[in-house]
């Protein structure tokens, strides 16, 4: 579990690290006010006021952004949040990090496109269901020499195009697997028919990121098309019924990412136990040493300490961007 997803740890070590691995590079804003936290006792104080679940960067980040705080300086932000603590509080008691990024399908899609078809897709903390759509968005991989390759839904262009930088030997596929059935499991699923649980995956969008905030209300409308079933309870307890139900002749294929860091060691262990027991393929998209299985696996170096690991089973097979921006597959 890293620092600042780990309920044990002091707010300012969570918020220091926040800046200093996660927003490093991928938000200006979130790095400032997370080092501003991380030296602040008095706001620092302020977020001690929530159990300890609740004290992560990205969700007080987030509920701050949904109840309108600006894009500032850490001074003005402080001020702020001061202000409002009441409303962000209240929020961050009753919400969780739930990012529904349905660019991560671009770095999913080489796995999935492997796997013998057809497929029956289960994601675990799978928030409003975006990322259950890999066969219904378009796609643009360009390579590290600039060339560029496409691909769309066999209906046609899609109004979500993921574009997606590549390196190493990815097997882009020639077409998008064929998913006959598809369904999730999330604590608490949020609904893209409701406007408040859309607005809130729209927080979670870290403020500089205007193409994933496009992408986020394209995906939506495409998953308000097509409606995936959200089933609400703790992945361990019920992943093994929702394997259960997938339909015979599919190849049942289990994923999630940027999950399993919210787990503690002994459920995640679980989670891997069973995924290793049931029939199914089991592709995880975590930090590096999420999943211990795969980090034990993991002999090449990524690029940068934000990169997820891709992996197929236990075996890792990719680095990733964590907002799947970019993929590096390994030799």
């Amino acid at each position: 579990m890293r620092a600042s997803t780990d309920p044990q740890a002091a707010t300012a070590d969570r918020y220091r690290q926040f800046a200093e691995v996660e927003a490093r590079g991928m938000s200006a804003c979130y790095e400032e006010w997370a080092r501003g936290v991380a030296d602040d006792p008095v706001t620092a104080a302020l977020i001690d006021r929530l159990p300890g679940p609740k004290r992560q960067p990205n969700l007080v980040f987030s509920a701050s952004r949904f109840h309108g705080a600006p894009v500032s300086d850490y001074a003005a932000f402080s001020v702020w949040l001061a202000a409002h603590w009441a409303d962000v509080e209240a929020t961050c008691l009753t919400h969780a990090t739930q990012t529904n990024e349905p660019g991560r399908c671009a770095v999913l899609l080489p796995a999935l496109a492997a796997i013998p078809g057809p497929l029956a897709l289960i994601e675990v903390g799978a928030s409003a269901g975006l990322c259950l759509h890999p066969d219904r968005y378009s796609y643009r991989y360009t390579a590290a020499d600039g060339t560029v390759r496409m691909l769309h839904p066999a209906a046609g262009p899609s109004p979500v195009v993921l574009d997606c930088a590549t390196t190493g030997p990815v097997p882009i596929p020639d077409r998008l697997p064929d998913v006959v059935w598809r369904a999730g499991i999330d604590l608490n699923p949020l609904d893209v028919n409701d406007e408040a649980d859309v607005a809130w995956l729209d927080a979670l969008i870290w403020p500089e990121h205007a193409d994933r905030r496009a992408s986020l209300r394209a995906a939506v409308e495409v998953a308000r098309a097509e409606p995936v079933e959200i089933v609400s309870g703790d992945l361990n307890e019920q992943v093994e019924a929702l394997v259960a139900r997938a339909p015979t002749g599919a190849t049942v294929v289990v994923f999630h990412t940027a999950v399993l860091a919210y787990l503690d060691e002994e459920a995640t262990r679980r989670f891997a136990a069973t995924m290793a027991r049931l029939p199914v393929r089991w592709l995880s998209n975590e930090g590096q040493s999420v999943v211990p299985a795969v980090a034990e696996n993991l002999r090449a170096v990524p690029t940068a300490s934000t990169d997820f690991v891709l992996a197929r089973g236990t075996e890792p097979i990719a680095f990733t961007q964590p907002h799947g921006r970019a993929l590096h597959w390994l030799a």
